[in-house]
Parts: C-alpha cells; structure tokens; sequence
C-alpha cells in the first residue's frame, strides 16, 4: 500500500536548470549594463566557474566573482545584477507540466505529500511558495535537517519518520539517480525517475518506475494501491 510521495524539488516539480540560465544570463546583462566592461561570455563563465566550485544554491556568488574580476565587489554593478536575476528568476520559476494536476489527484487519493532537496531550508520554501506549493506538502527536508546530502539515506530517513510511514509505503521521485534512486534504495524506499528533467543524459536509472510525464505517477499508485 503506498502511503505517501516524496518528490525530490529542483528539476522535479520545477525546471530549475531553465529558471538558473535565464536568471544568470540576465545578471550578466543587468551588471554590464551598470558598467561591468567585460565581455558577456567571460561573464557568464565566470560566474558559473564560481557555481561550479561553491555549488548551485551558493548565495554569495557577486561577490566572488566581481572580487575576482575586479579586485573589489563594485555595489552599483552588483546590486544591477541581483536585480535582474531576481526578476528573471521569478518569471522563469515554473512547474512543469501536470505537477498541479497530479499533485491535486494524490490529495485526493489520501496519499501523504513530502519534499526532499539538498537545497538550503529557505531556498527550498521560498520556491515552494513562489509556486504555491507549500501548502501542499506535509513535511519539507532540507539541507540543515540532516547536515547531509542525497544520496546519504538521512534526508530520507527523517522525512520517513515525519510522515510515520514505513519505506515501502512511499516512492521517492526524482531526476538525479546517483543522489535521488540510489540515496531513496538504501532506505528501502521505492524510486521512480523522472526522466522528463533529467538533464544528464541517463540512460539507465536503476529506478523502479521512469516517467516521462509527472501525472504517469498517478497510474502507478492506483495500480499499487489496487485501484485499477
């Protein structure tokens, strides 16, 4: 009997990747346009150089870049370019297809709701409620809840006892397999990939289930929960 669905948040419920292009692409434009004389692809690939040593969710990037660059954090180029990202970031931040409607069926069908994401607890709640999710969901683990990251079986150990179920009453779904299958297995959960935002390639997941559509998930529990 399933129980609950823990989704995994970024490039599962949102296409986070998309929404991150878009935000940074328009913090280049925003700080050049405030008098950043750089060029734009030096730019961009700075600043992803500083993701790709600090990680996707580290909020102080503007800061290292513009000291790397310019030896100093300049505020009217840098306050130009959190502007722009902020704005692009809020209009890119959508779900992607069919999550409302699949979320709405698994509320209907009694099932519990449950995020878990590496994301810092603020991140992960703010994007929630940009994209009003929040109330939706009966527990969110993030990063401080455990200190650790997927593919450790902590996040998903402490969002198992916050909503009192055993594993196998749960399937964990998400698009990264090293950290979402293989993390959600080693509890005894069951997995489903969600190869429409997988952005790696994948070919084999490892998972129980793979859905190119999110609402695909709907079927899989009722055909679990004996209600086909």
């Amino acid at each position: 009997m399933i129980r609950a669905i823990i989704f995994d948040l970024d490039n599962t419920l949102t296409d986070f990747m998309k929404m991150k292009r878009a935000a940074i692409d328009a913090a280049v434009d925003g700080m050049r346009d405030a008098g950043l004389a750089l060029p734009r692809d030096e730019v961009a690939s700075r600043i992803y150089q500083v993701y790709d040593r600090e990680g996707i969710e580290y909020q102080q990037v503007f800061d290292i870049f513009l000291n790397e660059a310019l030896g100093r954090v300049d505020y009217k180029i840098m306050s130009s370019g959190i502007v722009a990202y902020r704005r692009a970031r809020d209009s890119y931040l959508v779900l992607y297809p069919h999550v409302n409607l699949t979320l709405l069926e698994l509320l209907k069908r009694g099932l519990k709701l449950a995020v878990v994401s590496d994301a810092p607890r603020l991140q992960a709640w703010m994007r929630l409620a940009h994209l009003q999710l929040h109330h939706l969901f009966d527990t969110v683990v993030a990063f401080e809840d455990t200190g650790e990251r997927k593919p450790s079986p902590k996040p998903f150990q402490r969002a198992i006892e916050m909503l009192a179920i055993a594993p196998q009453e749960a399937i964990m779904v998400g698009d990264w397999p090293e950290r979402d299958v293989v993390g959600a297995a080693q509890v005894g959960l069951r997995t489903a990939f969600a190869r429409y935002g997988d952005t790696f390639g994948t070919v084999n997941s490892g998972a129980d289930y793979e859905l190119n559509d999110v609402h695909e998930l709907v079927a899989i529990v009722d055909r679990l929960n004996g209600r086909d």
